[in-house]
């Protein structure tokens, strides 16, 4: 593991705005990464799914945005992930041998991008960085 890290979330609250900051230092820009998704959410969560927004700082000041869509529960309500009692944590791999073409530091913002202003149930949301097995 290259990084992981992860942010709590007050109370299980998120709020319509907040956004979950990650600095990562790149050295190799010919390096190839596994890039992964962590979310906590306790299971009074009441959607089955979580959009987020990702927003990419680049060394160069260059901007990416991107929405995705979390699946935490199957069809029939069961809760994906791992855990035990109310709180079930998802690992989700978002990119598989991801190079980063510039060396640098790199800003990653997460922001909730659900259709409410305060999302009740996720309690940590962070990435996670791994080498990339071939």
């Amino acid at each position: 593991i290259v990084y992981d890290e992860q942010v709590t979330l007050e109370n299980g609250n998120w709020f319509k705005g907040e956004s979950a900051r990650f600095s990562v230092s790149i050295q190799d820009s010919l390096a190839e990464y596994d890039f992964y998704l962590t979310i906590r959410n306790t299971t009074n969560y009441r959607y089955s799914n979580l959009y987020i927004f990702l927003l990419t700082r680049f060394p160069n000041g260059n901007l990416s945005r991107d929405t995705i869509e979390c699946q935490l529960a199957d069809k029939t309500g069961k809760w994906l992930g791992k855990g035990w009692g109310s709180t079930k944590e998802n690992t989700i791999l978002l990119k598989q041998n991801l190079k980063f073409p510039l060396s640098g530091e790199y800003l990653f913002l997460i922001q909730q991008a659900m259709r409410t202003d305060t999302l009740k149930g996720i309690s940590d949301i962070g990435i996670r960085l791994e080498n990339a097995r071939f």
